[in-house]
């Protein structure tokens, strides 16, 4: 059974940093590419950024590009989301997802997700 569990998570203030990490479980983490995506109040879950089962490519939204970086170490079956510079709009539930796939930023490809990580950023 697939288990990914987040951590990371918390209060913080504009222009701070938090870094998710995100424990796998269950699975061969690296046939697996890995993403991690966000729900904000009353708004849909999109697709933060996403890395391939090397690590050698990653996909990120542009709403983070040059912000948040994320990474993982395939011998720690952990993958991690850096999140520099952050914004209140940064504000949501964030979720690691694992998809058996090389790489890919569909939603609809992750069949397994954690149960969520809280993210606010005071302004």
């Amino acid at each position: 059974q697939v288990q990914l569990v987040e951590s990371g998570g918390g209060l913080v203030q504009a222009g701070g940093s938090l870094r998710l990490s995100c424990a796998a479980s269950g699975l061969t983490f690296s046939d697996y590419a890995m993403g991690w995506f966000r729900q904000a109040p009353g708004k849909a879950r999109e697709s933060v950024a996403t890395i391939s089962r090397s690590g050698r490519f990653t996909r990120y939204a542009e709403s983070v590009k040059g912000r948040f970086t994320i990474s993982r170490d395939n011998a720690k079956n952990t993958v991690y989301l850096q999140m520099n510079s952050l914004e209140p709009e940064d504000t949501a539930v964030y979720y690691c997802a694992a998809a058996r796939t090389v790489i890919t930023t569909l939603e609809r490809d992750f069949g397994s997700w954690g149960q969520g990580t809280q993210v606010t950023v005071s302004s």
